[in-house]
């Protein structure tokens, strides 16, 4: 049985995983793990306490990054709220984890096991029913299929060159309600005329992030 981590042992490696998260972003998954260590306010033993290597490190990263959105999604979904602004809050949510510049800078690093491939389907379950619950409540246009919405939160989280966190993030939410606003069914009324390019369907998305996370070509 796994002995449960002190409340300064679990902080201590929250607040490493955040600081890896925003260097990685940064600097690349090279960068100088005393990097690390010092935004989050530990020292360097401290870090390889909690993670033996940078490759763990990596990993944790990813793995907290996908528990994160988990939770945004399950919060909202238990939330009480009706089910298009259920899905608007985790929309917003999921920006503020900024998946969209953490994982691709962690491209070719992590190699996508059993144990992640796991968490990430855990993950993708209480989000593909926000998207459900929306279109089944008349909320969500009908031709909005799964990866239409975690993709966009992703690519709205793409660091723009020379902007900073603060800026991108605010352009960030100021653009992710106009797209939120094009969910709308009667967006698609107006527009009269199915989306282009190709539906993102589960599968495709997770392909997609194979390739995006683990630097795959297939």
């Amino acid at each position: 049985m796994r002995t449960p981590m002190r409340a300064d042992a679990r902080r201590n490696r929250e607040l490493i995983l955040k600081a890896a998260g925003e260097v990685f972003v940064g600097e690349g998954p090279d960068a100088p793990l005393e990097d690390v260590a010092r935004r989050a306010g530990v020292g360097i033993a401290t870090l390889y306490r909690n993670f033996g290597s940078r490759e763990a490190l990596i990993r944790g990263v990813a793995a907290a990054t996908l528990a994160e959105l988990r939770g945004a999604a399950e919060e909202a979904l238990a939330g009480g709220d009706e089910p298009f602004e259920a899905l608007r809050r985790f929309a917003h949510t999921a920006l503020n984890l900024r998946i969209g510049a953490v994982l691709p800078a962690l491209s070719g690093r992590i190699r996508i096991d059993e144990e992640l491939a796991e968490l990430r389907a855990r993950t993708l379950r209480p989000v593909q029913e926000l998207i459900v619950r929306a279109q089944q409540a008349g909320r969500l246009r009908d031709d909005v299929v799964f990866g239409d919405v975690p993709f966009m939160v992703m690519r709205l989280t793409l660091l723009l060159p020379g902007g900073g966190f603060a800026e991108d993030e605010a352009l960030a939410h100021r653009h992710l309600e106009l797209y939120l606003d094009g969910l709308r069914p009667e967006a698609a009324r107006a527009r009269g005329a199915g989306l282009p390019g190709p539906a993102i369907t589960a599968a495709r998305f997770i392909r997609a992030t194979d390739r995006i996370v683990g630097g795959n070509d297939g």
